[in-house]
């Protein structure tokens, strides 16, 4: 089985947009991508798992979570060279993780766990639940999405990740997460001046 791939360096601001199912991140992404003049790295795991359901009818198991985490990490990679400045990341193998733990008991596979703690980012954007439930095929557990919610939400704080909630609207959020992402550009300004 192929390895995760270490994340690649580089001189960018990496925010990855954090959360349950359905609560605004891809959207969120694309924004943000737009208003930075940048790229945005799409979920890997959607594509995968709805080939999975179209083709066999199955649903994500434990055995796909490193073939997902793979192809995230290759989709992040190849992007890197190509972002103005900001990287935005639709999830990343932190989001993996949580997933792992709250589907399959706990277990997280020893190298998803590494590569998980491992990946580094300037903000999580984590997005409530106050968005407006979308059925699809892969999205299983509206009833539980408040209860991820503090699953993601402990993770962050578990792991000493920095993060803003982003609540209400489309463009509620969007402001505040262009107020925290430009926040962050202004301090990497601010520490470049100084570094000379």
């Amino acid at each position: 089985m192929e390895k995760i791939p270490q994340q690649a360096t580089a001189n960018l601001v990496k925010i990855v947009l954090f959360g349950p199912e359905s609560t605004g991140k891809t959207t969120l992404s694309r924004q943000l991508a737009r208003y930075y003049n940048t790229v945005w790295v799409r979920e890997y795991a959607r594509e995968y798992l709805q080939n999975k359901w179209n083709n066999e009818r199955l649903t994500c198991q434990h055995e796909d979570l490193i073939p997902i985490a793979v192809g995230q990490m290759k989709l992040e990679n190849d992007l890197v060279n190509k972002a103005n400045k900001i990287l935005i990341c639709d999830t990343d193998l932190l989001e993996t993780k949580v997933y792992s733990e709250a589907y399959y008991g706990g277990f997280v596979d020893p190298e998803l766990d590494n590569a998980a703690l491992k990946n580094q980012y300037d903000l999580y954007l984590l997005t409530y639940t106050d968005t407006p439930w979308e059925a699809d095929d892969l999205r299983d557990r509206p009833e539980q999405r408040e209860a991820m919610f503090k699953a993601f939400e402990n993770a962050l704080i578990k792991y000493k990740r920095p993060y803003i909630t982003l609540k209400g609207g489309t463009k509620t959020r969007l402001e505040d997460a262009v107020i925290a992402i430009d926040q962050i550009l202004e301090n990497r300004k601010d520490l470049d001046s100084f570094l000379g």
